[in-house]
Protein backbone atom coordinates (compact mmCIF):
# COMPACT_ATOMS: atom_id res chain seq x y z
CA UNK A 1 0.00 0.00 0.00
CA UNK A 2 1.37 3.40 -1.01
CA UNK A 3 2.02 5.53 2.08
CA UNK A 4 2.49 9.30 2.34
CA UNK A 5 4.24 11.17 5.13
CA UNK A 6 2.46 14.18 6.60
CA UNK A 7 5.68 15.93 7.58
CA UNK A 8 3.86 18.71 9.37
CA UNK A 9 2.41 16.35 11.97
CA UNK A 10 4.81 13.42 11.72
CA UNK A 11 2.22 10.85 10.59
CA UNK A 12 2.33 8.37 7.71
CA UNK A 13 -1.03 7.57 6.14
CA UNK A 14 -2.13 5.22 3.40
CA UNK A 15 -2.63 7.18 0.20
CA UNK A 16 -5.97 5.42 -0.18
CA UNK A 17 -8.46 6.42 2.48
CA UNK A 18 -11.71 4.53 3.08
CA UNK A 19 -14.64 6.94 2.82
CA UNK A 20 -17.62 5.71 4.83
CA UNK A 21 -20.44 7.61 3.14
CA UNK A 22 -21.34 5.14 0.37
CA UNK A 23 -21.44 1.73 2.03
CA UNK A 24 -23.57 -0.91 0.28
CA UNK A 25 -27.15 -0.86 1.50
CA UNK A 26 -30.04 -3.28 1.90
CA UNK A 27 -33.40 -3.00 0.16
CA UNK A 28 -34.57 -1.06 3.22
CA UNK A 29 -31.83 1.52 2.76
CA UNK A 30 -29.81 0.40 5.79
CA UNK A 31 -26.09 -0.35 5.68
CA UNK A 32 -25.46 -3.91 4.51
CA UNK A 33 -23.32 -4.53 7.57
CA UNK A 34 -21.83 -7.96 6.75
CA UNK A 35 -20.66 -6.80 3.32
CA UNK A 36 -19.53 -3.36 4.52
CA UNK A 37 -17.56 -4.94 7.37
CA UNK A 38 -15.91 -7.37 4.96
CA UNK A 39 -14.95 -4.42 2.76
CA UNK A 40 -13.39 -2.53 5.66
CA UNK A 41 -11.56 -5.65 6.83
CA UNK A 42 -10.17 -6.27 3.34
CA UNK A 43 -8.96 -2.69 2.99
CA UNK A 44 -7.37 -2.63 6.45
CA UNK A 45 -5.66 -5.98 5.83
CA UNK A 46 -4.16 -4.49 2.65
CA UNK A 47 -2.72 -1.52 4.52
CA UNK A 48 -5.43 1.15 4.45
CA UNK A 49 -5.10 3.02 7.75
CA UNK A 50 -7.19 6.18 7.18
CA UNK A 51 -10.91 5.73 7.84
CA UNK A 52 -13.17 8.72 7.16
CA UNK A 53 -16.75 9.07 8.37
CA UNK A 54 -19.06 11.90 9.46
CA UNK A 55 -22.04 12.59 11.70
CA UNK A 56 -24.72 12.58 8.95
CA UNK A 57 -23.44 9.76 6.71
CA UNK A 58 -26.02 7.03 6.07
CA UNK A 59 -28.62 9.01 8.01
CA UNK A 60 -26.45 8.90 11.11
CA UNK A 61 -25.71 5.16 10.90
CA UNK A 62 -22.14 5.39 9.58
CA UNK A 63 -20.39 6.48 12.79
CA UNK A 64 -21.97 3.80 15.03
CA UNK A 65 -21.28 1.10 12.42
CA UNK A 66 -17.68 2.18 11.92
CA UNK A 67 -17.22 2.28 15.69
CA UNK A 68 -18.42 -1.31 16.01
CA UNK A 69 -16.15 -2.58 13.23
CA UNK A 70 -13.04 -0.73 14.38
CA UNK A 71 -13.49 -1.85 17.99
CA UNK A 72 -11.87 -5.17 17.08
CA UNK A 73 -8.66 -3.44 15.96
CA UNK A 74 -5.85 -1.97 18.04
CA UNK A 75 -6.70 1.73 18.36
CA UNK A 76 -3.18 2.73 17.39
CA UNK A 77 -3.31 0.77 14.12
CA UNK A 78 -5.53 3.20 12.21
CA UNK A 79 -6.36 6.89 11.92
CA UNK A 80 -10.00 7.83 12.39
CA UNK A 81 -11.47 10.95 10.80
CA UNK A 82 -14.89 12.42 11.46
CA UNK A 83 -16.49 15.83 11.24
CA UNK A 84 -18.39 18.45 13.22
CA UNK A 85 -21.73 19.10 11.45
CA UNK A 86 -21.64 22.90 11.35
CA UNK A 87 -25.33 23.13 10.44
CA UNK A 88 -26.14 21.58 13.83
CA UNK A 89 -24.20 24.21 15.77
CA UNK A 90 -26.33 27.16 16.85
CA UNK A 91 -24.56 27.87 20.13
CA UNK A 92 -21.12 27.01 21.47
CA UNK A 93 -22.49 24.31 23.78
CA UNK A 94 -23.58 22.32 20.73
CA UNK A 95 -19.93 21.58 19.92
CA UNK A 96 -19.37 19.66 23.15
CA UNK A 97 -22.73 17.89 22.91
CA UNK A 98 -22.15 16.66 19.35
CA UNK A 99 -18.50 15.79 19.96
CA UNK A 100 -19.36 13.71 23.04
CA UNK A 101 -22.02 11.87 21.03
CA UNK A 102 -19.49 11.14 18.29
CA UNK A 103 -16.98 9.70 20.75
CA UNK A 104 -19.70 7.40 22.06
CA UNK A 105 -20.81 6.37 18.58
CA UNK A 106 -17.25 5.66 17.52
CA UNK A 107 -16.30 3.88 20.76
CA UNK A 108 -13.18 5.94 21.24
CA UNK A 109 -11.86 8.66 23.53
CA UNK A 110 -10.11 10.69 20.83
CA UNK A 111 -10.36 11.51 17.12
CA UNK A 112 -7.20 11.46 15.02
CA UNK A 113 -8.46 13.86 12.33
CA UNK A 114 -11.38 16.13 13.22
CA UNK A 115 -12.83 18.41 10.58
CA UNK A 116 -15.23 21.32 10.50
CA UNK A 117 -17.63 19.80 7.98
CA UNK A 118 -18.40 21.42 4.60
CA UNK A 119 -17.14 24.92 5.33
CA UNK A 120 -18.73 27.71 3.29
CA UNK A 121 -18.50 31.48 3.75
CA UNK A 122 -21.80 31.67 5.64
CA UNK A 123 -20.99 28.75 7.93
CA UNK A 124 -17.43 29.95 8.50
CA UNK A 125 -18.50 33.41 9.60
CA UNK A 126 -21.05 31.90 11.97
CA UNK A 127 -18.54 29.48 13.51
CA UNK A 128 -15.95 32.20 14.04
CA UNK A 129 -18.58 34.41 15.63
CA UNK A 130 -19.64 31.65 18.02
CA UNK A 131 -16.05 30.85 19.02
CA UNK A 132 -16.20 27.32 17.61
CA UNK A 133 -12.64 27.28 16.29
CA UNK A 134 -11.29 28.27 19.70
CA UNK A 135 -13.34 25.55 21.39
CA UNK A 136 -12.01 22.94 18.97
CA UNK A 137 -8.48 24.11 19.72
CA UNK A 138 -9.22 23.58 23.41
CA UNK A 139 -10.42 20.04 22.71
CA UNK A 140 -7.18 19.47 20.84
CA UNK A 141 -5.17 20.77 23.80
CA UNK A 142 -7.07 18.28 25.97
CA UNK A 143 -5.96 15.42 23.70
CA UNK A 144 -9.46 14.61 22.48
CA UNK A 145 -8.61 15.84 18.98
CA UNK A 146 -5.17 14.99 17.63
CA UNK A 147 -5.31 16.93 14.35
CA UNK A 148 -7.69 19.74 13.49
CA UNK A 149 -8.79 20.65 9.98
CA UNK A 150 -11.79 21.41 7.78
CA UNK A 151 -13.51 20.18 4.65
CA UNK A 152 -14.44 22.79 2.10
CA UNK A 153 -17.17 23.62 -0.44
CA UNK A 154 -17.11 27.22 -1.69
CA UNK A 155 -15.12 29.65 -3.85
CA UNK A 156 -11.33 29.86 -3.84
CA UNK A 157 -11.38 33.28 -2.16
CA UNK A 158 -13.22 31.79 0.81
CA UNK A 159 -10.78 28.89 0.92
CA UNK A 160 -7.87 31.30 1.11
CA UNK A 161 -9.53 33.19 3.97
CA UNK A 162 -10.16 30.02 5.97
CA UNK A 163 -6.76 28.47 5.28
CA UNK A 164 -4.97 31.62 6.41
CA UNK A 165 -7.05 31.99 9.59
CA UNK A 166 -4.86 29.66 11.67
CA UNK A 167 -2.13 27.05 11.36
CA UNK A 168 -4.25 24.04 10.38
CA UNK A 169 -2.91 20.51 10.78
CA UNK A 170 -4.53 19.43 7.50
CA UNK A 171 -7.51 20.22 5.28
CA UNK A 172 -9.79 18.44 2.83
CA UNK A 173 -11.00 19.63 -0.56
CA UNK A 174 -12.90 18.27 -3.54
CA UNK A 175 -10.55 17.78 -6.48
CA UNK A 176 -10.59 15.81 -9.72
CA UNK A 177 -9.44 16.44 -13.26
CA UNK A 178 -12.83 17.76 -14.37
CA UNK A 179 -13.10 20.14 -11.41
CA UNK A 180 -9.53 21.41 -11.38
CA UNK A 181 -10.73 25.02 -11.56
CA UNK A 182 -13.82 24.57 -9.35
CA UNK A 183 -14.10 25.50 -5.65
CA UNK A 184 -10.58 25.47 -4.12
CA UNK A 185 -9.27 23.64 -7.19
CA UNK A 186 -5.63 23.43 -8.22
CA UNK A 187 -5.12 27.00 -7.07
CA UNK A 188 -6.16 25.93 -3.59
CA UNK A 189 -3.93 22.89 -3.86
CA UNK A 190 -0.97 25.15 -4.63
CA UNK A 191 -1.77 27.27 -1.59
CA UNK A 192 -1.76 24.25 0.74
CA UNK A 193 1.53 23.14 -0.76
CA UNK A 194 3.12 26.56 -0.21
CA UNK A 195 1.94 26.55 3.42
CA UNK A 196 2.94 22.88 3.89
CA UNK A 197 -0.56 21.91 5.04
CA UNK A 198 -1.27 18.21 4.28
CA UNK A 199 -4.16 17.69 1.92
CA UNK A 200 -6.92 15.07 1.93
CA UNK A 201 -8.92 14.75 -1.30
CA UNK A 202 -12.61 13.92 -1.61
CA UNK A 203 -14.57 13.16 -4.80
CA UNK A 204 -11.53 12.12 -6.87
CA UNK A 205 -13.88 10.26 -9.23
CA UNK A 206 -16.62 12.91 -8.98
CA UNK A 207 -19.14 10.62 -7.32
CA UNK A 208 -18.43 7.86 -9.83
CA UNK A 209 -18.91 10.10 -12.88
CA UNK A 210 -15.29 9.67 -13.95
CA UNK A 211 -15.53 5.88 -13.76
CA UNK A 212 -17.64 5.35 -16.88
CA UNK A 213 -17.52 7.07 -20.26
CA UNK A 214 -18.76 6.51 -23.78
CA UNK A 215 -16.74 4.11 -25.91
CA UNK A 216 -14.70 6.79 -27.69
CA UNK A 217 -13.34 8.29 -24.48
CA UNK A 218 -12.94 4.92 -22.76
CA UNK A 219 -10.77 3.80 -25.69
CA UNK A 220 -8.36 6.66 -25.05
CA UNK A 221 -7.72 5.39 -21.53
CA UNK A 222 -7.58 1.73 -22.52
CA UNK A 223 -4.94 2.53 -25.12
CA UNK A 224 -2.57 3.15 -22.20
CA UNK A 225 -3.60 0.10 -20.17
CA UNK A 226 -6.47 -2.13 -21.31
CA UNK A 227 -6.53 -3.87 -17.91
CA UNK A 228 -6.88 -0.69 -15.85
CA UNK A 229 -10.26 0.67 -14.82
CA UNK A 230 -11.31 4.12 -16.01
CA UNK A 231 -11.64 5.16 -12.36
CA UNK A 232 -8.00 4.30 -11.68
CA UNK A 233 -6.83 7.10 -13.99
CA UNK A 234 -8.82 9.65 -11.99
CA UNK A 235 -7.34 8.27 -8.76
CA UNK A 236 -3.83 8.43 -10.15
CA UNK A 237 -4.34 11.99 -11.43
CA UNK A 238 -5.04 13.15 -7.88
CA UNK A 239 -2.45 10.88 -6.26
CA UNK A 240 0.26 12.21 -8.56
CA UNK A 241 0.12 15.56 -6.74
CA UNK A 242 2.85 15.42 -4.04
CA UNK A 243 1.00 17.34 -1.32
CA UNK A 244 -1.97 14.97 -1.56
CA UNK A 245 -1.55 12.66 1.42
CA UNK A 246 -4.89 10.82 1.36
CA UNK A 247 -7.28 10.14 -1.52
CA UNK A 248 -10.70 9.24 -0.16
CA UNK A 249 -12.86 6.73 -1.97
CA UNK A 250 -16.46 6.14 -0.91
CA UNK A 251 -16.57 2.47 -1.85
CA UNK A 252 -19.94 0.76 -2.22
CA UNK A 253 -18.91 -2.75 -3.27
CA UNK A 254 -16.06 -5.21 -2.87
CA UNK A 255 -15.13 -4.85 -6.55
CA UNK A 256 -14.40 -1.16 -5.93
CA UNK A 257 -12.26 -2.06 -2.92
CA UNK A 258 -10.24 -4.51 -5.01
CA UNK A 259 -9.85 -2.06 -7.86
CA UNK A 260 -8.59 0.66 -5.51
CA UNK A 261 -6.21 -1.75 -3.79
CA UNK A 262 -4.83 -2.63 -7.22
CA UNK A 263 -4.33 1.07 -8.00
CA UNK A 264 -2.77 2.07 -4.69
CA UNK A 265 -1.03 -1.19 -3.84
CA UNK A 266 1.55 -0.50 -6.53
CA UNK A 267 0.90 3.16 -7.16
CA UNK A 268 2.26 4.73 -10.33
CA UNK A 269 2.12 8.50 -10.90
CA UNK A 270 0.67 9.43 -14.27
CA UNK A 271 3.08 9.38 -17.19
CA UNK A 272 3.32 12.42 -19.44
CA UNK A 273 1.37 10.56 -22.11
CA UNK A 274 -1.41 9.63 -19.66
CA UNK A 275 -1.59 13.19 -18.35
CA UNK A 276 -1.87 14.45 -21.94
CA UNK A 277 -4.73 12.03 -22.58
CA UNK A 278 -6.60 13.34 -19.56
CA UNK A 279 -6.16 16.91 -20.79
CA UNK A 280 -7.53 15.80 -24.15
CA UNK A 281 -10.52 14.17 -22.46
CA UNK A 282 -11.23 17.30 -20.44
CA UNK A 283 -11.12 19.42 -23.60
CA UNK A 284 -13.43 17.02 -25.43
CA UNK A 285 -15.97 16.94 -22.62
CA UNK A 286 -15.97 20.70 -22.15
CA UNK A 287 -16.57 21.13 -25.89
CA UNK A 288 -19.86 19.26 -25.58
CA UNK A 289 -21.74 21.97 -23.69
CA UNK A 290 -24.77 23.20 -25.58
CA UNK A 291 -24.65 26.91 -24.75
CA UNK A 292 -22.44 29.42 -22.99
CA UNK A 293 -24.60 30.14 -19.94
CA UNK A 294 -22.34 31.34 -17.12
CA UNK A 295 -25.02 31.21 -14.43
CA UNK A 296 -24.74 34.97 -13.88
CA UNK A 297 -28.50 35.27 -13.26
CA UNK A 298 -29.07 38.48 -15.25
CA UNK A 299 -32.01 36.72 -16.90
CA UNK A 300 -33.71 36.25 -13.55
CA UNK A 301 -36.26 36.45 -12.17
CA UNK A 302 -38.33 35.02 -14.97
CA UNK A 303 -41.87 36.52 -14.78
CA UNK A 304 -43.27 33.02 -15.31
CA UNK A 305 -41.06 31.14 -12.87
CA UNK A 306 -38.69 29.36 -15.26
CA UNK A 307 -35.36 28.56 -13.56
CA UNK A 308 -33.26 29.45 -16.58
CA UNK A 309 -29.68 29.15 -15.17
CA UNK A 310 -30.54 25.90 -13.34
CA UNK A 311 -31.99 24.37 -16.50
CA UNK A 312 -28.99 25.31 -18.63
CA UNK A 313 -26.58 24.00 -15.98
CA UNK A 314 -28.32 20.60 -16.05
CA UNK A 315 -28.54 20.60 -19.84
CA UNK A 316 -24.85 21.36 -20.25
CA UNK A 317 -23.85 18.79 -17.63
CA UNK A 318 -25.98 16.16 -19.36
CA UNK A 319 -24.21 16.67 -22.66
CA UNK A 320 -20.74 17.19 -21.17
CA UNK A 321 -20.80 13.79 -19.48
CA UNK A 322 -23.33 12.23 -21.87
CA UNK A 323 -24.91 10.59 -18.86
CA UNK A 324 -28.45 11.24 -17.62
CA UNK A 325 -27.50 9.95 -14.16
CA UNK A 326 -25.53 13.17 -13.68
CA UNK A 327 -28.69 15.27 -13.79
CA UNK A 328 -31.53 12.89 -12.96
CA UNK A 329 -32.07 14.13 -9.42
CA UNK A 330 -31.90 17.81 -10.35
CA UNK A 331 -34.19 17.50 -13.35
CA UNK A 332 -36.78 15.13 -11.93
CA UNK A 333 -37.06 17.01 -8.63
CA UNK A 334 -37.60 20.36 -10.34
CA UNK A 335 -41.18 21.62 -10.12
CA UNK A 336 -42.91 21.50 -13.50
CA UNK A 337 -43.82 25.18 -13.20
CA UNK A 338 -40.09 26.01 -13.15
CA UNK A 339 -39.30 24.03 -16.32
CA UNK A 340 -39.13 25.38 -19.89
CA UNK A 341 -42.74 24.37 -20.59
CA UNK A 342 -43.78 27.42 -18.55
CA UNK A 343 -41.93 29.78 -20.91
CA UNK A 344 -44.26 32.05 -22.91
CA UNK A 345 -41.38 33.42 -25.02
CA UNK A 346 -41.76 36.99 -23.80
CA UNK A 347 -38.07 37.66 -24.50
CA UNK A 348 -37.29 39.51 -21.25
CA UNK A 349 -34.47 37.06 -20.48
CA UNK A 350 -32.77 37.50 -23.86
CA UNK A 351 -32.80 41.28 -23.61
CA UNK A 352 -30.98 41.02 -20.25
CA UNK A 353 -28.50 38.25 -21.17
CA UNK A 354 -24.87 39.52 -21.35
CA UNK A 355 -23.94 36.45 -23.42
CA UNK A 356 -26.70 37.20 -25.97
CA UNK A 357 -27.89 33.59 -25.84
CA UNK A 358 -30.93 32.36 -27.75
CA UNK A 359 -32.55 31.50 -24.45
CA UNK A 360 -36.06 30.83 -25.73
CA UNK A 361 -34.87 28.38 -28.39
CA UNK A 362 -32.40 26.73 -26.01
CA UNK A 363 -35.05 26.20 -23.34
CA UNK A 364 -37.13 24.21 -25.83
CA UNK A 365 -34.11 22.11 -26.80
CA UNK A 366 -33.16 21.57 -23.15
CA UNK A 367 -36.63 20.29 -22.25
CA UNK A 368 -36.66 17.93 -25.24
CA UNK A 369 -33.21 16.52 -24.43
CA UNK A 370 -33.70 16.10 -20.69
CA UNK A 371 -37.17 14.56 -21.06
CA UNK A 372 -35.78 11.87 -23.39
CA UNK A 373 -33.61 10.54 -20.52
CA UNK A 374 -31.19 9.01 -23.01
CA UNK A 375 -27.42 8.64 -22.85
CA UNK A 376 -27.33 6.40 -19.79
CA UNK A 377 -24.44 3.99 -19.38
Amino acid sequence: MEKRKMEKIGIETSLLGFGCMRFPTTSEGKIDEPLAEAMLDRAIAAGVNYIDTAYPYHNGESEPFVGRVLAKYDRSSYYLATKLPLWAVDQLEDVDRVFAEQLTRLRTDYIDFYLMHAVSKERWDKMVGLGVVKRLEELKAEGKIHNLGFSFHDRYEVFEEVLNYRDWDFCQIQLNYMDAQTQAGLKGYALTESKQIPLVIMEPVKGGTLAAFDEAIAAKFHAHDPQASIASFAMRWVGSLPNVKVVLSGMSGMEQVEDNLKTFGHFRPLSEAEAATIEEVVTTMNSRVKNGCTGCGYCMPCPFGVKIPDIFRLWNLYHKYQNYRMVRRGWESMDEKNKPSSCVKCGKCERACPQKLNIREDLVRAQEDLDKKELIF
